[in-house]
C-alpha cells in the first residue's frame, strides 16, 4: 500500500521511529529507507539595485507586458477555451492589456470533476514518494527558472511590489510545497501499537471522491496551496482561484505540469462561484472543500453543504480561512518607536490586503504623540504607483468593488464628528485604483471602523488612559467576532502574561512585540478560530490530516480455534 508505512523491519519504539522521521526526514517503504532532500525555508533575494534577480525580473516584467495572451482552462491535463474572453488589467495601470482568460461554464465543473473522478484511482495508488518527487520539484522549479516569471505575474496581475510578490508567490509557496512533503511522512508514520501475536496498522486514505479548491486573489501562495495539499495526500481536485489572481494562477499550472503532475489531478476553472456550487455542491462525490476567503461566503457554503448532506457519499471535509480584524494592543511600557513601525508594516503592506494585516490598535495616552509623530512621518514617506517602479512601498488596491467600499469608509470618517483622519484619506481610481494609507483616529473603541473587515489600507486607532489596560483588553476581546491574529506590545513582562491570556482565544496567530503578519511555513501555522475559520493551520502538519481517511488495519498471526475462555473452565 503505498501510504502505509511498513515498520516491521525495525527494531526501535515508536517514539523513536517519529523522531528519526522528523530528524532525517526519512521514507520508509517495504525495501528501503529513504531520505528526502533538505527541507528549509526558501531564501527571500534582497532585488538590490544591479543584482541578477533583479535583472532578470526587469525582463520578465518587459516580457509578460509585451504581449496579451489567451489564458485556457485546464481540465484533464488539456487546454480548454471558450467563447466568452475577459479582459485582465494590471490594478495600478487599468489602460494596459495583460491578456484575456476564458470564462467557463455549468459544463466546465461537469467536465473537470470527470476528469478528477478519472485521474483519482491511478493518482491515490502511486507510491508517495513519487507524489512527492512532483511537488518538490515544482518547488525547485518555482525558485529557480519560474521565479521571475512568477514574481512577475504576480506584480503585475494583483499589484505587488516585488518584496512583497517574493516572499508570496515564491517563497511561501515553495515552502507549502516542500514542508508538505515532510507532513506527509510524520502522518504515514504515526502507527499504533501491537499486541503480542498481531500486527496492527493504520493506512491513511485519500478522501473518497474530489476536493474543490477555492482560492483567493490576495495570496498566490494560498491559491498554489490550497490545491496542492490535498493532492499531495493522493486526493483529486477541482480548482477555482479568484477572478483577480488568475494571471498568476496560470503560471501555477506551468510550473505543476512540466514538474509532471499527471493529467486530472487538479483541474483549473474560471467560472463564478454560483456555477461552481451549483454542480459541485449536487454532486455525490464532492468531498472537500478547501477555502480562503470571505467569511459570508463561506458560511453561505457550509450552509449549502449541510442542507445536501444526504446526497453525498461521505461527510465533506470543510477547511477554511476567511476574514480577520486584526489588532495590535500597546501596553504603556511598549516601545513606541517599535509600535509604530510594526502599524507601518502590517498595516499598510500590501495596502492592507492581508487576512492578517493590522486594521485596529489600541494606544495608551502616554505613547501616543511619539507614536504618532514616527507613525505619520513614516507614512508620509511611503511612495505610490505602480510595482514597476521598485522604489514604491504602496500599489493598488484589486479592483474597483474593492476601492469603492475602502473608500466609503474614508469619506464616512472625513465626515464623522467622532473620527479624525490623522494620515492619508486622499484617493483617486482614474489611472488604476489607489488609496493612501490612512489612520483614523476615534473616539470610540466600537466604531464601525473598529469592528468592521475593510480588507484595505485603513487603520483606525483608539487612544485610551493608561489606566485602563485592562477593561481595553476586554474591549479587544469583544469587539470583533474574528479572531485571525493579533499583537500585542509591552516591555513588562508581566503585562505580556497577562495579555496573553486574556487574549488565548482573540487570536489563532498571536504575535508578541512584532507586527501582526508575516506567517512562515513551518515556523508560523496559519489560521484563526471564531469567525474566521475552522484554525486547521496551513503550513503545518495539521491542515494535511484533514484530507486524509484512515482505516486500522489488525492482523492476527494467530486466529483462536475454540469459542470459550479461560473463565469458563470449572
Amino acid at each position: 500500500m503505498p501510504n502505509l508505512f511498513y515498520l516491521k523491519a525495525f527494531s526501535f519504539n515508536f517514539t523513536a521511529h517519529i523522531e528519526i522521521i522528523k530528524n532525517y526526514n526519512l521514507i520508509v517503504m517495504a525495501n528501503a529507507v529513504f531520505i528526502l532532500p533538505e527541507i528549509h525555508n526558501e531564501p527571500v533575494l534582497s532585488y538590490i539595485k544591479g543584482s541578477t534577480e533583479r535583472n532578470k525580473l526587469t525582463a520578465a516584467i518587459k516580457e509578460l507586458k509585451s504581449k496579451a495572451i489567451d489564458i485556457p482552462m485546464y481540465i484533464g491535463g488539456k487546454r480548454v477555451t471558450s467563447d466568452q474572453k475577459i479582459d485582465i488589467r494590471p490594478p495600478h495601470e487599468l489602460k494596459h492589456l495583460l491578456g484575456k482568460y476564458n470564462k467557463g461554464g455549468n459544463s466546465h465543473v461537469k467536465q473537470a470533476i470527470q476528469a478528477a473522478l478519472k485521474a483519482k484511482p491511478t493518482w491515490e495508488a502511486m507510491d508517495w514518494q513519487d507524489r512527492a518527487a512532483i511537488f518538490l520539484k515544482a518547488a525547485d522549479l518555482l525558485s529557480g527558472p519560474y521565479r521571475a516569471r512568477m514574481n512577475a505575474a504576480t506584480m503585475l496581475g494583483q499589484s505587488k511590489n516585488i518584496f512583497q510578490a517574493e516572499i508570496d508567490a515564491v517563497a511561501e509557496w515553495c515552502d507549502f510545497l516542500r514542508f508538505n512533503t515532510r507532513f506527509m511522512m510524520e502522518i504515514y508514520a504515526q502507527q499504533p501499537i501491537s499486541a503480542p501475536l498481531t500486527w496492527n496498522r493504520m493506512e491513511y486514505r485519500a478522501l473518497e471522491g474530489f476536493v474543490f479548491a477555492l482560492t483567493p486573489f490576495n495570496f498566490t501562495s494560498i491559491a498554489g496551496n490550497l490545491p496542492c495539499a490535498p493532492a499531495l495526500m493522493g486526493n483529486t481536485v477541482v480548482w477555482k482561484p479568484a477572478e483577480t489572481q488568475i494571471y498568476s494562477a496560470h503560471v501555477i499550472m506551468e510550473i505543476l505540469m512540466e514538474a509532471g503532475l499527471p493529467d486530472g489531478v487538479i483541474n483549473l476553472v474560471y467560472v463564478t462561484g454560483q456555477v461552481a456550487g451549483e454542480v459541485i455542491f449536487n454532486h455525490p462525490d464532492f468531498a472537500g472543500l478547501h477555502f480562503t476567503g470571505s467569511t459570508g461566503v463561506f458560511q453561505k457554503l457550509w450552509q449549502t453543504i449541510g442542507n445536501n448532506l444526504s446526497k453525498y457519499k461521505s461527510y465533506p471535509r470543510i477547511v477554511g480561512e476567511t476574514g480577520g480584524k486584526d489588532f495590535v494592543i500597546a501596553h504603556p511600557s511598549a516601545d513606541a518607536e517599535a509600535v509604530a513601525v510594526a502599524l507601518a508594516r502590517g498595516a499598510f503592506e500590501y495596502q492592507g490586503q492581508k487576512c492578517s494585516a493590522a486594521s485596529r490598535a489600541y494606544i495608551p495616552a502616554s505613547l501616543w504623540p511619539v507614536i504618532k509623530k514616527r507613525l505619520t512621518a513614516d507614512l508620509a514617506s511611503m511612495k505610490m504607483g505602480s510595482p514597476e517602479n521598485f522604489e514604491n512601498f504602496i500599489n493598488a488596491v484589486i479592483d474597483e468593488k474593492a476601492f469603492d467600499k475602502i473608500t466609503s469608509y474614508i469619506t464616512a470618517a472625513k465626515k464623522d464628528k467622532g473620527a479624525k483622519i490623522v494620515a492619508g484619506g486622499n484617493f483617486d481610481k482614474s489611472k488604476g485604483y489607489f488609496i493612501e494609507p490612512t489612520v483614523i483616529q476615534v473616539n470610540d473603541p466600537q466604531y464601525v471602523t473598529m469592528c468592521e473587515e475593510l480588507f484595505g489600507p485603513v487603520l483606525t486607532l483608539y487612544v485610551y488612559p493608561d489606566e485602563d489596560y485592562k477593561k481595553v483588553l476586554t474591549v479587544l476581546d469583544t469587539t470583533s467576532p474574528y479572531a485571525l491574529t493579533g499583537a500585542v506590545f509591552a516591555q513588562d513582562r508581566a503585562a505580556i502574561a497577562l495579555t496573553t491570556d486574556r487574549l488565548k482565544n482573540a487570536a489563532g496567530n498571536f504575535y508578541i512585540n512584532d507586527k501582526p503578519t508575516g506567517a512562515v511555513v513551518g515556523q508560523q501555522p496559519f489560521g484563526g478560530a471564531r469567525a474566521s475559520g475552522t484554525n486547521d493551520k496551513a503550513g503545518s502538519v495539521l491542515n494535511l490530516y484533514r484530507w486524509v481517511s484512515p482505516r486500522t488495519i489488525k492482523e492476527n498471526f494467530n486466529p483462536p480455534k475454540d469459542y470459550r475462555y479461560p473463565f469458563m473452565d470449572v
